[in-house]
């Protein structure tokens, strides 16, 4: 499980990566004197290149060994980190986020891929929750662990950070991890034919609205605070989400076996974000209670792609990686989209607090998306 754990570090520094800028967003606007909204943009471009990347080079990476594969753009990843922390102007700084999105997009599914092949069958299980779990974790403790440096020190030194693991990620790959041929990214064809069966493009709608509700508010989460908080401490509240986000993601499988209806869960599942959404404002001034809802949202948001995929599997039984790559896919591009509108809410001066109407708005949809798909097919 060595070579697993190599792997599971690589999506430690992305998970880190992913959520990190949101919690830098003040100490990025004031070096290069831009407003929130600007440099939420950050956020955005990052995850977008990250949802369009695989799709878009699975084709070159076609019988390349999978070392290599992930070793370049672990590479790619890390470098883009190091320009991040050293680029002179905004500008420079959103083409390293893009850069840094590719790298990602490219490691994810590969290390997820090769997780499984470095390990026994009866220990693939356990292989692929370590690594999948590296992700999350990086979120609870990275972004904590990076603010805490970025309050000490500045944004660059947590940057920083990320490049030390990125390289150890890289020189750990290149010592101890074996070269095998493995199964690209689905290309990009194949995960728009999926769209053709009209179920899968439902359900991978429904993520799309959720995650544009969910990104979109924790990008401008420091802003939110500002605005409607009496004391606000950032880091306390990405503590909370992050915590949910970990229990959401190690109880979702659990819960998924035991009910045995996905599309049940799901609905549960959107019907409760939907309220922790609501609960911010209202709950964000009571003593220890006015963290609840940001645990509640993190679990309810990190538990939704699980029995998603599940039912996107029980659809196209045939064409599982397809489908289930599409959905991830769908999943960033959506967080790109809620990123840059919620940027774009900020600019016109309509309220930090007004991202929380617009984030439960596109709960909305993504709930009346699912009760349409629950009345049209069965309900499990």
């Amino acid at each position: 499980m060595k070579k697993v754990l190599l792997l599971s570090l690589g999506m430690f520094a992305l998970g880190f990566d992913a959520y990190i800028i949101a919690g830098l967003i003040p100490g990025i606007s004031e070096t290069y004197h831009k407003d929130v909204s600007q440099v939420g943009q950050a956020v955005s471009i990052f995850t977008l290149f990250y949802a369009i990347s695989a799709p878009l080079f699975s084709s070159l990476l076609a019988g390349k060994p999978i070392q290599k594969v992930l070793l370049c753009s672990m590479l790619v990843f890390t470098i883009a980190n190091g320009i991040t922390a050293l680029a002179p102007t905004f500008s420079i700084l959103l083409l390293s986020r893009a850069i840094a999105g590719v790298g990602a997009g490219l490691f994810s599914p590969l290390a997820v891929a090769a997780s499984a092949q470095l390990v026994s069958s009866e220990k693939k299980g356990r292989a692929l929750g370590l690594t999948i779990g590296g992700m999350s974790i990086g979120t609870v403790l990275g972004v904590p662990l990076g603010l805490y440096i970025s309050d000490l020190f500045d944004w660059k030194s947590t940057i920083w950070l990320l490049v030390i693991i990125g390289v150890i990620a890289v020189l750990g790959m290149l010592r101890f991890l074996p070269n095998f041929p493995t199964t690209p990214p689905p290309a990009l064809n194949e995960r728009l034919k999926m769209f053709l069966d009209k179920r899968v493009t439902i359900t991978v709608f429904i993520t799309f609205f959720a995650s544009i509700a969910s990104l979109g508010l924790y990008t401008y989460l420091s802003p939110i605070l500002e605005e409607i908080a009496v004391s606000s401490n950032l880091t306390m509240y990405l503590w909370a989400w992050g915590f949910g986000g970990l229990f959401g993601s190690l109880m979702i499988g659990y819960l998924i076996d035991y009910f045995k209806k996905p599309k049940t869960l799901v609905t549960i599942i959107l019907i409760t974000l939907t309220l922790s959404i609501i609960c911010i404002p209202l709950m964000i001034n009571l003593p220890i209670l006015k963290y609840l809802p940001f645990f509640v949202w993190g679990a309810m948001g990190w538990a939704c792609q699980a029995p998603q995929q599940h039912i996107l599997l029980s659809y196209q039984p045939n064409n599982g990686s397809s489908t289930v790559a599409l959905n991830s896919s769908v999943n960033y591009l959506g967080s790109a989209i809620g990123a840059t509108l919620g940027g774009v809410v900020l600019s016109l001066e309509m309220g930090a607090i007004t991202l929380v109407y617009f984030a439960v708005l596109s709960m909305v949809f993504s709930l009346c998306l699912q009760f349409y798909s629950m009345k049209k097919g069965d309900r499990g």
